[in-house]
């Protein structure tokens, strides 16, 4: 049982083990881990998407493992104790690699544990990644009768998927994606399209609208790509900040007139923080600690961008949730956001994009304190969308709507 303060530590004892990266008490609330990135196959994938950058990096900490699998004694712990710590409103997302490879066994297994920990009153969300390549009847039927959210990737026409997304033979997959997002229409199972902008569709921002909408798509996500070589040198693929605050402000004149049919998960964030709530993505939170990573075998990492040795907080099959929220790697990763650069202290969005993504700082030059690489991408898109997503909000809500207000209480 948590106490209310330290909790019960996994060896048993009421007291943290503060030389095992605890935090001590007197830094008040902790944070809670508020949902679970899961990867039940670590990276392993059965395509080989020339932009992946979770697959084959040299900082993946399990690239010496040619087989990852999940175990079942893994998942009951990870799904009980997260049932325990996160109640009344549980959230399981899975992702790889490609998650599907674990087999439809293992996600009526996850179901089933589910059912068998949950508690009277309890919420359970659960949500899945998919290339698409492996579903079929029986994975609908399950999606369909749990509900659960697919968030298909298919990133256009079959010219524009083709180019990145290929199978292990270097082959064309974007007819079997299509094959899938027809057969989850057909299934009524509820999914989204997960687009990744790169120099292949960045330009091409009507002709990807009206291709998804013309599909019958009306839940879209836009990834942009932003890789680099050791020397901080742009990957051939990768967009500039220019380009990508381009291709949102022509698609928010595309989608403007459908906003009550259409959701750009872009958008739909903006719309959110106007609202007063928390925006749906990290990218627009104060801090970075509101899911973590789970990796096959129960380690715990605070980002899916950051699954390496010296980020790791812990394992499930050792440390209880209240730990692991409480370690102090944990911490420092949370204020990596915060780090202010002189740009963003002057900047009109910084109560809206609180300094953007650390991925995006960090990943040219290896500096958490740099400008987001995208910075000029955000500052288009809140120009162009917020006017009139605040005057739409505010016809909802029926009263004044303002800017979010830079908070200056924060846990770190």
């Amino acid at each position: 049982m948590v106490n209310g303060t330290l909790g019960t530590m996994a060896n048993g004892s009421i007291l943290p083990i503060y030389g095992d990266g605890v935090v001590a008490s007197t830094l008040g609330t902790t944070p809670r881990i508020t949902s679970l990135l899961i990867k039940p196959v670590s990276a392993v994938c059965n395509l080989d998407c020339t932009y992946c950058f979770y697959l084959d990096r040299e900082t993946d900490p399990y690239q010496a493992l040619s087989r990852r699998a999940m175990q079942e004694e893994t998942l009951e712990r990870l799904i009980d104790s997260f049932l325990f710590y996160s109640y009344p409103n549980s959230v399981f997302a899975f992702q790889g690699g490609e998650p599907t490879l674990a087999g439809l066994p293992f996600f009526r297994r996850v179901v089933e544990l589910q059912k068998e920990h949950g508690r009277n009153g309890q919420n359970v969300s659960n949500a899945i990644q998919t290339n698409g390549m492996l579903i079929d009847e029986e994975w609908c039927a399950l999606f369909r009768e749990y509900r659960w959210l697919v968030g298909l990737s298919l990133d256009g026409p079959e010219e524009i998927h083709d180019l990145h997304r290929v199978n292990k033979s270097g082959h064309s997959t974007w007819k079997r994606v299509m094959e899938s997002l027809r057969l989850m229409q057909r299934e009524k199972v509820d999914f989204n399209v997960l687009c990744v902008l790169s120099k292949a569709n960045v330009g091409r921002a009507k002709e990807l609208y009206r291709f998804f909408t013309g599909l019958g798509v009306d839940n879209i996500q836009y990834i942009p790509l932003s890789e680099f070589d050791g020397d901080g040198n742009p990957l051939r693929y990768t967009i500039t900040a220019a380009e990508y605050g381009q291709f949102l402000c022509e698609t928010f004149d595309l989608w403007w007139p459908q906003r009550r049919k259409i959701r750009i998960r872009t958008f739909d964030n903006i719309a959110e923080a106007l609202a007063g709530q928390k925006p749906g993505t990290c990218t627009m939170h104060e801090t970075c600690d509101s899911y973590v990573v789970v990796e096959y075998n129960g380690d715990v990492y605070p980002c899916d961008f950051f699954v390496e040795k010296d980020w790791r907080l812990g394992n499930i099959e050792i440390d209880s949730w209240t730990e692991i929220a409480r370690k102090q790697r944990r911490y420092a990763f949370a204020r990596k956001k915060a780090l202010a650069h002189s740009e963003c202290e002057v900047c009109e969005w910084q109560a809206m994009c609180h300094g953007g993504c650390p991925k995006s700082r960090y990943a040219m030059n290896r500096r958490f304190e740099d400008l987001d690489y995208f910075c000029e991408a955000y500052r288009m898109m809140f120009r162009k969308s917020v006017p009139p997503l605040r005057e739409d909000v505010k016809k909802i809500l029926g009263r004044e709507v303002s800017l979010p207000q830079v908070h200056s209480i924060s846990p770190y």
